[in-house]
């Protein structure tokens, strides 16, 4: 018996009537009991007999798209995990730059430019009422200062902060027009400047100091690629979670391409950091660098990117951050030194000092393939 979708009215009943040209059922099938995806899938490409299904994958191009990833030069990111890639067409976006900036800076940095850009604005006004001549303010006598610029500065702050001028005042039509603009154009610069101080704080974000090499160590009965990293904010993170990825040109049918691969690590995740770790990943036969050497590291202009997200406790939520290593950043026949310290009380400790700290070991050591890299994969 043939089954038709519901439909209201006499009309709908006449156009779903079940006929040899419109298969119904299936329809209904369809819409009742939906395929699963890989059925869709096969069915979909059922008509294509030289499109094989793959339940292999292509190594990841982290979204940056096959021809771009080929067509690119240089490094993907710098070592504090900043972009290299460009964006044009959508102008300069200095206020975006300059917010974003503002964010990553510094303390330092940021109240030293802060300070700077206050001094200036508050220098122009002051350079306008100087350039008015000295009638434009009065009550400046009692200061007990001389200079007319210190003066006009002194008086432009004031009504910039809007903290009250006390016994100054301007003078004539043109001097209030600049102290009405000026009334304006400070309680919003505060309000900005607040608001991006505000951001700062309320910020959720990670600091990580990594070493400043990757070493080339022994590892067990092999080789390991190693690098260090440490929290140097006082606010813990837990459930921290390491991805490396490793870029490099490889000969492809006799065409040199670049290409992704995700390095299997030692571990990908800790759960307590409270002082540093140590990522590994073990250069066995079936890893990417098996049988690599200094110079086939360095022809291949490889890039070593590093991606850590972790849970931030004070704001509980994820935080993230990134960087890499060229090949020139990789150090041979060396292994990383002790970073563990004495505590006056007993209590496990490290020195930060020591992160980048190395030990150099024999030549060949680790420059040359270890035995286990040319075992056979069964």
């Amino acid at each position: 018996m043939q089954h038709a979708p519901p439909c209201s009215g006499a009309t709908g009943a006449k156009r779903w009537k079940a006929s040899p040209m419109r298969p119904v059922l299936p329809l209904v099938r369809y819409f009742t009991n939906p395929l699963p995806v890989s059925r869709v899938t096969a069915a979909s490409n059922a008509t294509n007999d030289t499109a094989p299904i793959s339940e292999q994958h292509e190594p990841s191009d982290l979204g940056l798209g096959r021809l771009v990833a080929q067509a690119a030069r240089g490094r993907f990111l710098q070592r504090d995990g900043t972009p290299t890639s460009r964006k044009y067409g959508l102008g300069a976006q200095r206020a975006e730059h300059f917010y974003l900036n503002a964010l990553n800076a510094r303390w330092p940095q940021f109240v030293a430019w802060l300070v700077g850009l206050m001094l200036l604005l508050n220098g122009c006004f002051a350079l306008a009422y100087v350039a008015m001549g000295p009638g434009a303010l009065h009550g400046t006598e009692i200061m007990g200062v001389d200079d007319p610029f210190l003066r006009a500065l002194s008086y432009s702050v004031s009504i910039f902060t809007t903290i009250g001028t006390g016994t100054m005042n301007a003078v004539g039509a043109t001097a209030h027009w600049l102290v009405i603009f000026e009334s304006i154009i400070g309680p919003l610069t505060l309000l900005a400047a607040g608001g991006v101080l505000i951001a700062r704080l309320t910020r959720p974000r990670m600091r990580l100091q990594f070493s400043e090499s990757v070493v080339v160590a022994p590892y067990k009965e092999g080789r390991g690629l190693m690098f260090r990293m440490v929290n140097v904010q006082p606010g813990d993170l837990s459930d921290v979670r390491a991805r490396v990825t490793l870029v490099w040109f490889e000969a492809i049918n006799g065409v040199r391409e670049r290409k992704f691969h995700e390095l299997a690590l030692e571990r990908d995740s800790v759960e307590l950091f409270t002082l540093h770790w140590t990522v590994v990943h073990p250069i066995t036969a079936t890893s990417p660098l098996h049988g690599m050497t200094p110079k086939t590291l360095a022809d291949a202009e490889a890039e070593i990117l590093v991606f850590v997200s972790a849970h931030e406790s004070t704001f509980s939520t994820r935080v993230t951050t990134r960087s890499s290593y060229l090949h020139e950043d990789v150090r041979w026949d060396a292994k990383f030194a002790s970073i563990f310290t004495s505590a006056p009380d007993g209590v496990m400790a490290i020195d930060v000092e020591r992160l980048s700290r190395t030990e150099r070991l024999d030549d060949g050591v680790t420059s040359a393939p270890a035995p286990l890299e040319s075992l056979s994969v069964s």
